[in-house]
């Protein structure tokens, strides 16, 4: 099996995965500061725009993933939606108090609404060009045996691309010369998105007929969630492991800065991500050599271990050692794991399963960590005062009740080598007759036996199974 990419296609990957994440940087992290500093400081329009945004990717995703699967073609939905995606990105720069204390009585409230309605603007066309058509062409371009390579470099892109933007433009932020700051990466996506036309080479697929609705649903039927039971373990051992992370993660620059009293963070998470981002590089070629399950233990062991160093150290020091574990390992799991989940992705309906991927992978965790988090820091006595507000301060123990769910992962993965030992266990035969079924769109899916997983073929022709 060749298992090289070649030039063209890892131009591809790096050049529109990081300018894709320099867009959800700016989403996830100043978009929230922008409201805050410029318009309103009622923490409500925060949390609404934190809400719908998810709630618009994980819907975007499903829509124009089926959707792309339905016209047989990624490029389109790339090129026209980071074309768009620049547009919007851009677009925020116009938004001020000012701007609309011409129009309504209220210009604060409606200058939130608007970035609120523009966020989720922004996030279909993300989502559509990103989550949707970029991830899907990654799965369609990728093999079993450069899956791990692959996701070990895409897994650094949105820590380099924070560290480009922290390093590189963030006092453009500081100097409140917002306008220019969402220009220069709006003109950026949409360059890229010009650039991708020329750059992405990507035979036509076939088409999925059917129905648009019937196959938005597909992903949810129980008899699809049995058929595909292996893929859908994958997905909930990434959830519990993304739930794990974003029970600190939210909180991780607080807690050094107001516990830990480390006023230089951005050292701090330098020289963490670039390690991190390093570790996975290096490690990525040895995924696909081991195999996906084998490595993930490993790597959790790592991440565990750099979860319990964060939460016993105390100078900046132990804190840049113990990030360097903690990161590494999630970096490397977040790899392992999703290129297990590529594998595992029936490839008539890849993009699909993204979308159903990101209900584990970003809707849940988004809800669910964050939660674990703040009922940790709310039990206990810890506070600051910001802008005459007192605040609770994250304290350590968001990292032990971060390694406890990370061990929750466990559970899927090691039920997950016991299947695919299952499939090492067939004949010859059987594996070609397999294989032929999964070449012409079949889905292979687990039963519970007394001596492990059973292997079940499921056709093209959904309510017709054979063992």
């Amino acid at each position: 099996m060749n298992d090289k990419l070649g030039a063209r296609v890892w131009a591809t990957l790096l050049l529109v995965g990081l300018t894709g994440q320099f867009a959800w940087t700016i989403e996830n992290m100043y978009l929230n500061v922008f409201l805050y500093n410029t318009i309103s400081q009622d923490p409500g329009y925060i949390a609404a725009m934190v809400g719908w945004s998810a709630a618009a990717a994980t819907v975007t995703t499903l829509l124009m993933g089926a959707l792309s699967d339905r016209v047989g073609r990624r490029k389109p939905f790339i090129v026209l939606g980071y074309l768009a995606w620049g547009v919007s990105v851009a677009a925020f720069g116009c938004i001020s108090v000012d701007g609309m204390a011409g129009t309504f009585a209220n210009a604060a409230a409606a200058a939130a609404v608007a970035a609120v309605v523009l966020d989720c603007v922004m996030t279909f066309f993300g989502s559509t060009a990103n989550d949707a058509a970029f991830n899907a062409y990654v799965t369609d371009v990728t093999t079993s045996a450069n899956r791990g390579r692959a996701e070990s470099v895409l897994a650094t892109l949105p820590l380099l691309s924070m560290l480009i933007i922290f390093g590189a433009f963030d006092g453009y932020t500081q100097r409140g010369e917002w306008r220019t700051f969402f220009l220069i990466f709006g003109v950026t996506v949409s360059a890229v998105g010009a650039a991708a036309q020329l750059l992405i080479a990507e035979k036509p697929r076939g088409e999925n007929r059917a129905p648009f609705a019937a196959n938005l649903l597909y992903g949810f039927r129980p008899a699809v969630v049995l058929a595909n039971g292996a893929l859908y373990l994958s997905f909930a051992a990434f959830c519990l492991f993304s739930v794990a992370v974003q029970v600190f993660f939210p909180y991780l620059i607080i807690y050094i800065q107001h516990y830990l009293g480390i006023d230089n963070y951005a050292v701090v998470l330098g020289v963490v991500l670039l390690a991190a981002s390093a570790i996975s590089v290096a490690f990525g070629r040895v995924i696909d050599r081991v195999g996906k399950l084998t490595f993930v233990l490993p790597a959790a062991l790592a991440m565990f271990a750099g979860l319990l160093g964060m939460y016993f150290v105390r100078t900046m020091l132990g804190v840049i050692l113990a990030g360097c574990v903690m990161m590494g390992g999630y970096m490397l799991v977040s790899a392992a794991l999703g290129a297990d989940i590529r594998d595992r992705m029936p490839k008539n309906r890849v993009g699909l399963f993204l979308g159903v991927r990101m209900i584990f992978a970003v809707l849940l965790p988004m809800l669910i960590g964050p939660q674990i988090g703040a009922a940790v820091i709310r039990g206990s006595d810890s506070t600051y005062v910001e802008l005459g507000q007192i605040k609770s301060v994250p304290t350590p123990g968001i990292f032990l009740a971060a390694a406890l769910v990370l061990l929750l992962s466990v559970a899927p993965v090691l039920y997950l080598r016991r299947w695919d030992a299952a499939i090492s266990r067939l004949s010859p035969e059987q594996r070609a007759e397999m294989d032929a079924a999964l070449k012409d769109g079949a889905s292979v899916g687990i039963i519970g036996g007394a001596d492990g997983p059973t292997v079940l073929h499921v056709t093209k022709k959904e309510d017709t199974r054979d063992e």
